[in-house]
């Protein structure tokens, strides 16, 4: 296959700084539902379920290359975890924009157990923002070697991150 390479590097740099950077700006800003009308509260739900789609699509991603060596399938579940991946982020930025935080209240053995799950899982959400789109670039360009290389740290990251997503979700929703 004789494609032009292409260059994504401005995209990579320009997505990673601005998902991050939302992020964090909204850890900061104040927070409360200016638009009381509207329950926001199954948001979080759905985002546990963006989280559960994209650990399912990555499983399956990784099955398709590894066992059955179908480089298109395989493009194609990558193609949904970005998707679910996409669709999270664009309903955790709304929800954490308009709803108040919400506190853990467990306690016990639970509660260092739920913040190092949570420390862990939003340490990696930040360093797997440029792992996925580089090792996405490369996969594109049929950068094989490369792809592969990075790719082995990217999948068990993004794994933890999509899988933790859900398990924070799982421990938190009892105080919403």
């Amino acid at each position: 296959m004789n494609t032009k390479e292409r260059n994504y590097t401005p995209i990579i740099v320009t997505l990673t700084i601005a998902i991050n950077a939302l992020v964090a700006v909204l850890y900061f800003m104040p927070k409360g539902n200016d638009l009381g009308h509207i329950d926001l509260t199954f948001m979080p739900f759905f985002n546990a379920v963006m989280n559960s789609f994209t650990f399912i699509f990555l499983l399956a991603a990784l099955y398709s290359i590894i066992k059955q060596k179908n480089i298109k399938r395989h493009r194609n579940y990558i193609f949904g975890a970005f998707t679910t991946t996409a669709l999270f982020l664009i309903s955790y930025v709304t929800y954490h924009a308009l709803a108040p935080n919400t506190a853990f209240g467990g306690e016990g053995i639970i509660r260092p157990i739920y913040y190092f799950i949570l420390i862990s899982h939003i340490l990696l959400s930040v360093v797997i923002v440029p792992l996925a789109l580089v090792t996405l670039a490369r996969g594109l360009n049929m950068k094989v070697e490369k792809h592969r290389k990075i790719a082995r740290w990217t999948m068990p990251l993004w794994l933890y991150v999509s899988l933790t997503g859900v398990i924070v979700y799982l421990m938190i929703s009892p105080y919403y």
